[in-house]
């Protein structure tokens, strides 16, 4: 899942951008819209905000698509209530649906219900965790690391906690500054917290050749393809086809 999604707020879920301290950003391709900044649209001239709304409902699909491509593991749906689910948006009648699905009549009234009962479990759900949280702030207690934005197939390796970051530089690094590494770690966990620093060696606007970037590895440790390697596949950098040019993927540094 693309990470802005992941800690995107309900209600910035719902409009499908977010905003932060210089503009507006599209959920779904990432587009910016600067503040300060007026956006041409037919005869009209939009501020930022409202021209990432319009951006956002003319030019994609309904956000609740995007949202419902996503697997099981960050919906909570099946494939089949996925599908009811886009019948009720299309404004199908639920005797429609029933005859679309093969299900019975009752079924697709007994669905509805069931979806309205989760929201509000949902609802109440959000309400007593951020009612919790809000109660441990300020309270000593391990703080996970903020997960990259290219992270791949996100699980409890990315749960990583300052603690455990400072005894993996204590273990692996020769030195923080420069950053020079005494081997490269089994553990996932190890690797992912090597990578975070690795990647803050270049630049974020800057396209590398691979020469250039073999460079600059070899600088933290003698394997440097291996490094490579990594710095792509767990989503830290990213390549042309035919590894001309590298560059830092947004949001890594």
């Amino acid at each position: 899942m693309n990470e802005k999604i992941r800690q995107a707020t309900l209600e910035e879920l719902i409009r499908g951008y977010q905003e932060d301290e210089t503009g507006f950003v599209c959920l779904q391709c990432e587009e910016r819209f600067m503040k300060g900044e007026v956006y041409p649209k037919g005869d009209r001239f939009l501020m930022a905000e409202t021209a990432a709304r319009e951006h956002v409902l003319a030019d994609h699909p309904p956000i609740y698509e995007m949202l419902l491509e996503f697997d099981k593991k960050e919906t909570g749906l099946t494939e089949k209530q996925k599908e009811v689910l886009r019948d009720f948006a299309a404004g199908l009648t639920d005797k429609q649906i029933a005859g679309k699905q093969g299900i019975a009549h009752s079924t697709v009234r007994h669905q509805r219900f069931v979806f309205k009962e989760r929201a509000q479990q949902a609802k109440m759900y959000l309400a007593i965790y951020n009612l919790v949280d809000q109660a441990t702030q300020g309270r000593k207690q391990d703080e996970f690391l903020e997960i990259h934005e290219g992270a791949k197939m996100v699980d409890d390796r990315y749960l990583i906690t300052k603690k455990e970051e400072d005894k993996v530089k204590k273990n692996f690094l020769i030195s923080e500054v420069p950053l020079c590494m005494k081997a490269i770690p089994k553990g996932e966990k190890r690797k992912l917290v090597l990578l975070r620093l690795i990647v803050k060696e270049f630049e974020a606007e800057k396209r590398y050749s691979e020469k250039e970037i073999n460079q600059i590895l070899w600088a933290v440790y003698e394997d440097f393809v291996t490094l490579r390697r990594y710095l792509i596949e767990y989503g830290f950098m990213d390549r042309t086809t035919d590894c001309r040019e590298y560059w830092v993927r947004g949001g890594q540094i």
